[in-house]
């Protein structure tokens, strides 16, 4: 029986974890070959593992533009095309205005922005016309929220970055799409507060989506995987929000 991404392409950065390692099972699932990259070879290494034959693993830094060079000219070797990149490689972690220092800056807008922003640039030579790309935005791109500001701004721009270039690459019908999860429950997550904060977070955050619990990386996966296959083929320029309701009402 065919699956949805039977023959297809597809590079997912930060791979090894949370949102990226389920939405690179998924995509394996409905039957694409998965590249896969992280900055930790043994992380990489299990993830390619738990997402099986289809995937490939190289390690890559997104914030590094050499690390995006080896990674497009290793898929260019190996595969000769991209029809499907998830451009979900990034992070950071909360610090109030007061206490904003210039290496939390630099570091969240290395990679969420400028990394995120040269992933999508250096694919375009190997991204087949009518391809797919997804960038990971967040709820926080359009709520005011405290001790996260340089995170949230990042994601804003994420966000005007689809729309710029879903008329950049109008000629090519390719497509750019944002998915914006709420809180997720992920590494990321977990790594955002003490241990012994962790479930007063949860509890926190659960409270505030309107269906009362946190998010699963899976349901971004498939969200990912939907953006990616011909059922979306009419979808383009969008923000899809997947976070219970959090940021709609």
């Amino acid at each position: 029986m065919s699956k949805p991404l039977n023959e297809k392409i597809a590079l997912v950065t930060g791979g090894t974890s949370g949102i990226g390692l389920a939405t690179a099972q998924e995509l394996a699932a409905q039957g694409a070959r998965v590249f896969i990259t992280g900055r930790r070879q043994a992380e990489l290494d299990a993830a390619v593992a738990l997402v099986g034959p289809a995937a490939t693993g190289i390690r890559a830094d997104a914030s590094v533009l050499t690390d995006l060079d080896a990674v497009y000219a290793q898929i260019a070797r190996t595969a000769g095309k991209l029809d499907i990149l998830f451009a979900n490689a990034g992070g950071g972690d909360m610090l109030p205005l007061g206490a904003i220092t210039e290496d939390h800056f630099d570091g969240i807008f290395a990679t969420n922005v400028r990394g995120l922003l040269f992933t999508v640039q250096k694919a375009l030579p190997l991204l087949v016309d009518g391809g797919s790309v997804i960038l990971t935005g967040s709820t926080v791109s359009i709520q005011g929220t405290a001790s996260f500001s340089v995170y949230s701004a990042s994601k804003a721009a994420v966000r005007n970055f689809a729309r710029s270039w879903a008329l950049d690459l109008k000629e090519r019908r390719i497509r750019v799409n944002v998915v914006s999860p709420g809180p997720i429950r992920t590494p990321g997550l977990d790594g955002l507060v003490p241990d012994d904060a962790r479930q007063g977070l949860f509890d926190y955050l659960a409270g505030q989506v309107p269906l009362g619990r946190l998010g699963e990386p899976g349901g971004i996966g498939k969200t990912v995987a939907f953006l990616a296959s011909d059922a979306a083929s009419f979808i383009n320029g969008v923000e899809l929000f997947v976070d219970g309701g959090m940021a709609q009402v």
